[in-house]
């Protein structure tokens, strides 16, 4: 008998919760070393950060009983993610700090760099050495690659929501297949991200 409530996989296998991880790790890192213990904004973007890697698992469990339940806690992970972005700019505007324009070198070399590293362990151990100003701004380079990555995922869900339905629809075709001695299953996939090879150091 065809099982319509399949899990979509392990999550820690996916891109997007990999780079969520460094995400988080990396703020709940910067919060800790430059920031007031028991400060308001720290807790906040540590509730945020930890939400973007909660909502990418939670949204996977939940996909094997509703596909709806997974895009909308896809979406809920954007939002977080954008909320930390602002953090992170408001931290260097309110300490006149600079953060890097988009094409500049700094900011290019990050993103290469970032590209090719999802373990969290790798931007910690670089942190260590690193100004809160330097940080900040890779931060927000790791925090819109995962935006990127959790966005395509998010897309491609409701994209197989849009052409297949969600679970009663996909219980009704298992149904009536099954009566008509026919198979169709379709799983929306993660997308393939295409990373450089290009072993740069990041930026100080």
């Amino acid at each position: 008998m065809a099982n319509f409530f399949k899990s979509l996989g392990d999550h820690k296998s996916l891109i997007a919760y990999k780079k969520a991880m460094c995400v988080y790790d990396g703020a709940v890192f910067f919060t800790r070393r430059f920031m007031r213990p028991g400060d308001r904004t720290t807790g906040q973007m540590e509730q945020a950060a930890r939400s973007v890697k909660q909502n990418i698992v939670e949204g996977n469990i939940d996909g094997a009983t509703s596909t709806y339940s997974n895009i909308h806690l896809l979406n809920i992970a954007r939002g977080s993610l954008g909320e930390l972005k602002e953090d992170f700019e408001d931290y260097l505007r309110n300490n006149k700090l600079s953060q890097w324009e988009l094409n500049s070198d700094k900011c290019e070399c990050a993103r290469r760099v970032c590209a090719q590293h999802n373990d969290s362990d790798y931007y910690i151990k670089a942190f260590e050495v690193r100004t809160p100003e330097t940080i900040a701004n890779i931060m927000i380079v790791i925090i819109m690659q995962c935006m990127f990555l959790t966005t395509k995922l998010y897309e491609s869900k409701k994209g197989d929501f849009l052409k297949n339905g969600g679970k009663k629809e996909e219980m009704y075709r298992v149904r009536k297949n099954y009566r008509d001695n026919t198979g169709n299953s379709n799983i929306a996939r993660e997308p393939e991200v295409e990373y450089g090879s290009n072993e740069e150091e990041l930026p100080f």
